[in-house]
């Protein structure tokens, strides 16, 4: 039965008394409808657990051979739409990532050029995050430190913040592709936390390793006694496997010179005035000797003399371009930022419609044993008392896997969607995200051991750099499972962002941008103001963060006033007044900018009043019943009554 309210007078359902009035310290039960209680599902409670992905079909052994030709068929049409929509997503991936290098390239080379800022651990890091979102590729950002560093613009020990930032950034592109579904609630509470649980591992590490290696350089030493420790030759570059296949579509979309954005940060002059779409896909260079030059004579060198002066001739390169490309924007004449944007519109269209087609596909392929199985395969441990095993042979799954495919955030934006639908736990997401940091450096590792041989030695400790960051942050926040703060994090966040849809946009530009950019900003004002700042803002974070432990765990110890937020005004420890007033702001942008929307919410109200007026029919006919946040109303008459 439904659960009953004890009174201070009554701990039985009678609603009035002898003489029929209705007691003034009673509760009333609410009415409820008959269809909610049959329609309830007690699963429902905890949005956390994995929804079971029930065949609602026939079964195999219940239908005949034309049913069972037509369900094979219609498996491996669905399968091969599958793979062509995740091809697609994949390209719109790597599009995505050109767009922001033409919107944005040669900003970031123009953020890497300032030697002096870079010389801040502080103002490193948020360089390699600012950096790594605007070229959406933490291969890139790390290359153009490389370049950096083999020519002498900045050192190994400054370079190992940006590194770790650009390990921060790259962790973008999954949260964007978890805001695509939005849609459902619940969906978008997993596969939000899905794809945070990455962002709060990155920060989380770097807390903690950033002041370590700016106080005793403790990555840049390791890596270097490897480097001294091991003669290592250069190799072959890192396998293209990913690209292989991709290549002829992305190609085919645009096509760019990305020395441009590394020219720009060595400061090279001449780039800033070069286009980063790449016009001319053949080119040879070639040395001349086109004319004499006033110059010291050296050995070698044909030299003359010419009344008082000493001529000599000098050597001159020049790039005659043999073959144009023939990607769509070879011959268009639009500038950088035209390319990116019609690009990023693009890419974004594309990433969106393939993530929902997926979705879609997944949940009516993921039925009955099929389910069944892959589940099982993916979110079940080893038998005691090797369950710990599991974790860590994840880890190696998930760096195996970025290795094929050589890129973290295509991997983490594949497994952010299968959060999402159920198909992975949060926990199992967890390892699978920290074995993609791994593979990711491997695959730097050895593209640095294809460098040249006197960048050789820079190139692999960088590489080394961020490969000892990552495996130094799994043993902080993996081994342990009381250490495993990044899933209680993220999964807290997705309940916000569950509730509240918009703070994840909020999130997102927080993070990566507005947190980022006015750090960088203090930075260039000194550091006696971004000292001045950020100390009493942590120290201010950190008050928060006890005190809520302890309101939450043993509220007696504090003093009254602490042991809630409720003294403050209520804006700054509640998350409704802000809701509402962005709720307003869209009600009213739908209303002015939308024409359509009034006649959208018109049906909408209808089929909603339709809804209620047969939900009513369905309800016990008890006009005593009220709401339990209704006071129990008594006619004056009868209370005057009663008085007397």
């Amino acid at each position: 039965g439904l659960p009953q309210k004890a009174t201070s007078t009554h701990n039985y359902p009678n609603l009035t008394d002898d003489a029929g009035n209705a007691p003034k310290d009673s509760v009333v039960l609410s009415a409820y409808s008959t269809m909610d209680l049959v329609d309830k599902d007690p699963d429902e409670d905890d949005p956390w657990n994995l929804p079971e992905l029930q065949d609602t079909g026939l079964k195999w052994s219940e239908l005949d051979v034309k049913g069972k030709v037509m369900r094979v068929l219609t498996s491996i049409v669905k399968f091969i739409l599958l793979v062509g929509f995740l091809y697609m997503f994949v390209c719109s991936l790597d599009v995505l990532s050109s767009a922001f290098q033409l919107v944005g390239g040669k900003a970031a080379g123009d953020i890497f050029q300032d030697n002096a800022v870079l010389s801040n651990p502080v103002a490193g890091l948020v360089i390699g995050v600012l950096v790594t979102v605007l070229v959406q590729s933490s291969s890139t950002s790390s290359s153009i430190v490389v370049s950096m560093v083999s020519s002498g613009l900045l050192e190994v020990q400054s370079a190992v913040p940006v590194i770790m930032g650009a390990n921060i950034g790259t962790s973008v592109t999954n949260t964007i592709v978890a805001m695509m579904q939005a849609g459902d609630r619940n969906e978008f509470r997993r596969a939000f936390a899905g794809a945070t649980v990455h962002d709060f591992f990155n920060w989380l590490s770097v807390l903690i390793l950033l002041p370590l290696e700016a106080a005793t350089g403790v990555l840049y030493k390791l890596t270097k006694i490897v480097i001294n420790s091991f003669n290592i030759q250069g190799g072959d570059n890192a396998p293209d496997l990913l690209n292989v296949i991709t290549d002829p579509l992305t190609s085919a979309i645009i096509e760019l010179d990305k020395t441009v954005i590394s020219d720009i940060a060595t400061g090279d002059p001449a780039a800033r005035n070069k286009s980063l779409i790449k016009i001319w896909c053949k080119t040879e260079k070639i040395t001349v000797r086109p004319f004499p030059s006033a110059a010291n004579c050296t050995i070698g060198v044909p030299c003359w003399v010419e009344g008082n002066k000493t001529w000599t001739q000098i050597n001159v390169t020049e790039t005659i371009n043999l073959e144009r490309c023939n990607h769509i924007f070879a011959y268009a004449n639009l500038p950088d930022l035209a390319v990116g944007l019609i690009l990023l519109a693009l890419s974004l269209l594309i990433l969106c419609t393939c993530l929902i087609l997926i979705v879609k596909l997944l949940n009516s392929m993921l039925k009955g044993q099929v389910a069944v199985v892959i589940k099982m395969v993916l979110n079940t441990d080893f038998p005691f008392p090797f369950g710990w095993v599991t974790g860590y042979i994840a880890i190696l799954v998930g760096a195996g896997m970025t290795f094929i495919v050589q890129s973290s955030s295509v991997f983490t934006s594949a497994i952010t969607p299968l959060v999402g639908i159920g198909v992975i736990s949060l926990e199992r997401a967890y390892p699978l995200t920290l074995g993609s940091n791994i593979g990711t450096t491997t695959t730097a590792i050895l593209a640095a051991m294809a460098a040249p041989g006197e960048t050789l030695a820079n190139s692999l400790q960088i590489a080394l750099c961020h490969f000892f960051f990552n495996i130094a942050g799994i043993l902080l926040w993996y081994p342990i499972p009381f250490t495993r703060i990044p899933i209680r994090l993220a999964r807290a966040l997705g309940n916000r962002t569950a509730n509240y849809r918009w703070f994840a946009v909020v999130y997102l530009l927080l993070c990566f941008f507005l947190m980022p950019l006015t750090i960088l900003g203090l930075s260039l004002a000194g550091w006696q103001a971004l000292v001045g700042v950020a100390v009493p803002i942590v120290v201010l974070a950190i008050f928060i963060i006890i005190v809520n432990l302890m309101q939450t765990r043993c509220p007696r110890y504090l003093p009254s006033r602490l042991q809630n937020w409720d003294f403050l005004p209520r804006p700054l420890h509640s998350m409704a007044p802000w809701d509402r007033v962005v709720m307003s702001g869209m009600a009213f942008c739908g209303i002015r900018c939308c024409c359509c929307c009034k006649c959208c919410q018109k049906t909408e109200d209808e089929e909603k009043g339709g809804k209620e007026r047969k939900k009513s029919q369905e309800m016990y006919d008890n006009p005593a019943l009220t709401r339990d946040d209704e006071p129990l109303e008594v006619p004056k008459e009868t209370v005057k009554a009663t008085q007397l």
